[in-house]
């Protein structure tokens, strides 16, 4: 009898996800993703500069309509992604696993990843209340100062805990309104990488939500000198990365904000006050009728 025949393993090439779409890398470079003993588990495109800039304009064109939609709505659609997550949280907890997170522990980091989106999207209706304010004056005017979203914001997450960091980095950004491009953990990019193919079977619209996978060194450059992002959060905990996204935004005036989190499962991992980093507080003046 003829031996049967050894089959080759088909591995996965997970692909960048832009404008609500998932795309290869223009430049057709990928980057093996491996265990701790070194074996390679997949593949995942390699994002460049041109894949950037094409993640910006994706952005841009989201944040009117994302702006626009109310507090309530954006809440409902964060809540509705934190179901998507619930209804297909065995293949996030099975990408943690594979990079040899324990079982255990994966659990307990999708499961704090959805409640971080429960937790920010019941913050939508209520942040302009609580950070905003009106003004006592002397005129007969009304004086409010109200936040409202800064823009397209590019993001770095930390690579670890891969997952819930990169969740706690982007949930206050859109929940005020703004899009946002995230470049996903260096070290572990799968369980991001999973994590925008459950977004993109929920509610949220193109754009808003933006991931590349590739090296920060390669990218940091150009997060920085692209005119058309209006602020960086740099959760990346590297201090070479970080002096040089501070040295870039000084020269166009981006705004830049550095967050170092001892632990993303507890409460300094849901403040609320993240939202402020990505807004702009806007003071008007109404006139008081007869």
């Amino acid at each position: 009898m003829p031996r049967p025949r050894r089959r080759l393993t088909v591995q996965k090439t997970y692909k960048l996800f832009i404008g609500g779409k998932f795309a290869r890398g223009e430049n057709g470079r990928v980057i093996a993703a491996r265990d701790g003993q070194g074996n390679v588990l997949a593949n995942y495109w390699r994002a460049s500069r041109k894949d950037f800039r094409d993640a910006v304009r994706a952005a841009r064109s989201a944040v009117a309509g994302w702006t626009k939609c109310s507090p309530y709505l954006r809440g409902q659609i964060l809540y509705r992604a934190a179901e998507m997550l619930e209804g297909r949280r065995r293949e996030l907890e099975s990408e943690l696993a594979r990079v040899g997170s324990p079982a255990a522990r994966a659990r307990r980091e999708v499961t704090a990843a959805i409640d971080r989106l429960v937790h920010y999207a019941g913050w939508t209706d209520k942040f302009s209340q609580i950070l905003g304010s009106v003004n006592p004056v002397a005129t007969s005017h009304f004086n409010f100062t109200i936040p409202e979203p800064t823009g397209v914001v590019a993001a770095l997450a930390p690579d670890e805990p891969a997952l819930l960091g990169m969740v706690s980095v982007i949930a206050p950004i859109i929940a005020s309104g703004n899009s946002v491009i995230v470049l996903a953990s260096t070290a572990n990019a799968l369980a991001p990488l999973t994590f925008s193919e459950i977004i993109a079977t929920s509610d949220l619209p193109a754009g808003v939500f933006n991931l590349l996978a590739g090296d920060r060194n390669e990218l940091a450059p150009h997060f920085t000198s692209h005119m058309d992002v209006n602020a960086i959060v740099d959760a990346s905990d590297d201090e070479k990365i970080g002096e040089e996204l501070q040295a870039g935004t000084a020269i166009n005036v981006k705004r830049y904000i550095r967050r170092t989190v001892a632990n993303y499962f507890g409460r300094e991992g849901e403040n609320p006050y993240w939202i402020l980093d990505t807004v702009e507080m806007k003071t008007a003046w109404h006139p008081i009728g007869l």
